[in-house]
């Protein structure tokens, strides 16, 4: 017995001693298979230029560095699709769609626009919208042919009061995950959005694309130079009504001021975000309890969900390699900015579709330009789904081939992929992956 403990623990040297190279041969051969599979006729683009390598190749040896066994809890352990014949497994998406009082059409429609049954979608309309409207959107969602067939669109019945700039945003951000996890955990990226985002690009293109990297990425907005907000954020204490009033009111501040921590580091960013399954495992357990702390430290913050994710990503060892600085939304500001971005409109079309994101915000309720990008870039009619691979339907006389559902992992992507794709190029690069990392 004891010389075969002592095979054992000279096998798992070796295998430890040969993890990254493993690591990269997967690398390259998954980009080969990546190009010559897309070369194919049957391919609609040759995506992603052969120049991501290096990055992905950065990226491996940016996860061996990271990734210590001295921390049992660790979720890292990069993972890359085996060379085969046919493209890697597509990812599935975890959605959180929320919105307030008159959001209700809005969310309908962000909600057809992103739909695809491969992915796990939480609805929430807080607790300042009419019972009526919430009571017209729980019926539409448990009474969609397509919704109710798959089963992967929930809404929270029992709503959240949101207060604007306060911490119950974060709270109904984590319950939205923990729903998620618990209804099914089988997804890889949760990504936040409210009812003025909508998609620039159909979910076959950003499943697709995303099929190509590592799941472990989290594409987070953010930065350690708070400047302003040191002074008007950091320091200020605020009391959300929210966390124990049943009406809404706006935040209020204490009198009293306090110092910037020191057991932690403060980073900033957007407020919305594609978090990865692992983080937000981590967010949920919190095994060493620094999610925790922060969420304690935060619930007194201005404008929390700026600052939460950011800040608890970057302070984590296992995860500050792991963020990709970019929020993966087309957003217009004043320079400098000021409280709330522009809305969006149709003079905007061209710096959307420029500017390769996947999202963009705001929109005001049912604006014209939906309609462009619903016609243009999602192919989509009024009140129908988005048209993806997945839809096994006829088309005769007008029929919604959406209506019946195939094989969710048939992907067609189209254009948007090709846009999606070239923004990854550009995030995963040697200039802008490593070097804006938790900076």
């Amino acid at each position: 017995m004891k010389g075969l403990g002592s095979f054992h623990f000279r096998s798992a040297g070796m295998e430890r001693k040969w993890i990254l190279p493993l690591a990269i041969g997967s690398t390259v051969s998954l980009l080969l298979l990546f190009l010559t599979t897309l070369s194919s006729p049957e391919a609609p683009f040759a995506l992603l230029p052969f120049s991501l390598l290096s990055s992905f190749l950065s990226y491996s040896s940016a996860a061996s560095a990271f990734y210590s066994p001295s921390f049992v809890e660790s979720k890292l352990h990069p993972s890359f699709p085996s060379s085969s014949s046919s493209p890697p497994e597509p990812p599935r998406l975890a959605y959180l769609i929320s919105g307030t009082a008159g959001d209700g059409s809005s969310l309908k429609r962000t909600l057809q626009a992103l739909y695809h049954p491969a992915n796990r979608y939480v609805v929430h309309l807080d607790a300042v919208a009419s019972a009526e409207e919430r009571m017209d959107l729980l019926d539409y969602v448990t009474g969609h042919p397509v919704f109710k067939q798959v089963g992967n669109v929930k809404m929270i019945t029992k709503a959240n009061l949101i207060t604007y700039r306060g911490p119950t945003m974060v709270a109904n951000t984590l319950h939205a995950a923990a729903v998620l996890l618990r209804e099914g955990g089988d997804w890889d990226w949760f990504i936040n959005l409210s009812a003025t985002d909508y998609p620039l690009v159909t979910q076959d293109d950003l499943l697709h694309t995303f099929a190509y990297l590592p799941r472990d990425l989290n594409f987070i907005d953010h930065t350690s130079d708070i400047g302003w907000k040191e002074f008007q954020r950091a320091k200020p204490i605020i009391v959300d009504p929210g966390l124990y009033m049943s009406q809404k009111q706006d935040v209020f501040w204490i009198p009293q001021r306090r110092s910037v921590p020191t057991a932690f580091k403060l980073f900033t960013g957007s407020a919305w975000m594609a978090l990865s399954r692992s983080f937000i495992d981590y967010c949920i357990w919190g095994w060493d309890n620094l999610p925790r702390t922060v969420l304690m430290y935060y619930a007194n913050f201005l404008s929390s969900p700026e600052g939460y994710f950011h800040t608890v990503i970057c302070n984590a060892k296992e995860f500050t390699n792991t963020t990709v600085n970019h929020d993966l939304h087309y957003i217009s500001w004043d320079n400098p900015p000021k409280q709330h971005p522009h809305y969006l409109d149709s003079n905007d079309m061209k710096r959307m579709v420029d500017s390769n994101a996947p999202f963009a915000r705001k929109f005001q309720r049912d604006a014209p330009v939906l309609d462009k990008i619903d016609a243009e870039l999602l192919f989509r009619s009024s009140g129908r789904l988005v048209p993806g691979g997945w839809c096994f339907g006829r088309s005769d006389n007008g029929s919604d081939p959406c209506l019946v559902v195939g094989n969710p992992s048939t992907l067609r992507p189209g254009p948007g992929a090709l846009r999606l794709q070239q923004l990854m190029t550009v995030l995963l690069s040697e200039q802008n992956f490593k070097p804006r990392q938790c900076i």
